[in-house]
């Protein structure tokens, strides 16, 4: 029982997360959508769930580059790129 809701309660604050990233974002304040993408992407790895990790690490990936950091974002499209190696079933690990 407190599995359930330990994984509703992660699914709750990666929407969250996700919608204030989103937010921050589209008002071009990409420090704090980096902020709260960083936490998706946590959540994501936690649950080992490639395709999130690589959604987010793609978020991150492109909000770096709007800052002006290539090489971080560089690093993010690397992370996500692992979904592509994992054997096809998006369920793998990336983190590891």
């Amino acid at each position: 029982m407190t599995a359930v809701i330990s994984a509703q309660s992660d699914i709750v604050s990666l929407r969250m997360s996700h919608c204030r990233a989103e937010h921050a974002a589209r008002s071009a304040q990409y420090h704090l959508a980096v902020l709260h993408y960083r936490t998706c992407l946590e959540v994501a790895e936690r649950r080992e769930d490639c395709r999130a990790v690589e959604f987010f690490a793609l978020k991150l990936a492109g909000c770096y580059d709007q800052m002006g950091l290539s090489s971080k974002a560089a690093s993010f499209r690397a992370l996500a790129d692992c979904g592509d190696h994992g054997g096809g079933s998006g369920d793998a690990s990336c983190a590891g």
